[in-house]
């Protein structure tokens, strides 16, 4: 088949020979968030972007990545209209709390009253710029996923000799392929991606396995195979991620 502009990013990270295609386009779609949100291109000074960012916030793991990345002055002026935002808010949440009355049964239930400053707290935990933005994304690459797996008999070959994918990944792909496949379609997909998953987990733990047998003083001469980087690689098989990447910093 003929690649199109949005097909390339999945070929790519396809043809990477990686532990998960998705890993892979996930960390590439972060990094590009990331310049965006701190990068050269300033992003963070323009009103609408701030708007945004104001409204959304970044979440734990986004916060540490952008502290991270290096750019002290695009953080705080992220965090300086952000806390403005923040205290305005939290003004009115404050005025307007009223603890609210528990019943009998519900103190014999250990059920917590409602509390609306609570509420809104776990609400501004509940988006982030970053998050949210790669998420699009990724649902369009799932798009793709199981487009070129259907029409493109060399995509579907490559992805059977592929490394398969990572368990968080995985899960995904198999949510996804409820909604995205036919009922026909589903009968040859699901025992296909099976077969890989089954054989590229049986190959990650066999290199785990070895890692672990080179430390006996019996094999110190022996070959690693493929074990070397098992640690990291069976890390990623089971949540995702690459563990031994280091920080990504602002390209200065």
């Amino acid at each position: 088949m003929k690649e199109k502009l949005y097909t390339i990013p999945l070929n790519d990270a396809v043809n990477a020979g990686d532990e998960c295609p998705f890993c892979y386009i996930e960390r590439n779609v972060e990094q590009d968030l990331m310049d965006f949100v701190l990068g050269s291109c300033a992003s963070y000074m323009e009103s609408d972007v701030r708007e945004d960012t104001d409204r959304e916030g970044f979440c734990r793991t986004h916060m540490k990545k952008m502290f991270d990345y290096g750019n002290t002055l695009g953080n705080g002026w992220i965090l300086k209209t952000y806390y403005k935002k923040l205290l305005s808010e939290m003004d009115g949440e404050f005025r307007h709390f009223k603890p609210q009355k528990q019943s009998m049964g519900d103190k014999l239930r250990k059920i917590a009253p409602k509390n609306s400053v609570a509420d809104w707290v776990q609400k501004k935990e509940s988006t982030c710029y970053i998050c949210d933005r790669f998420q699009k994304e990724y649902e369009r690459y799932l798009d793709t996923f199981f487009y070129l797996y259907e029409k493109d008999p060399d995509f579907k070959a490559r992805i059977a000799k592929s490394k398969g994918f990572c368990l968080h990944h995985f899960g995904e792909l198999c949510s996804s392929a409820d909604t995205r496949l036919s009922e026909k379609e589903k009968e040859t997909f699901f025992p296909e991606i099976f077969e890989i998953m089954q054989k590229n987990m049986e190959r990650m733990s066999a290199d785990v396995d070895w890692l672990i047998e080179k430390f006996d003083y019996q094999n110190k001469d022996a070959d690693w195979k493929n074990s070397k980087d098992a640690i990291q690689r069976g890390m990623q098989n089971i949540r995702g991620g690459y563990p031994a990447d280091p920080v990504y910093k602002m390209n200065k």
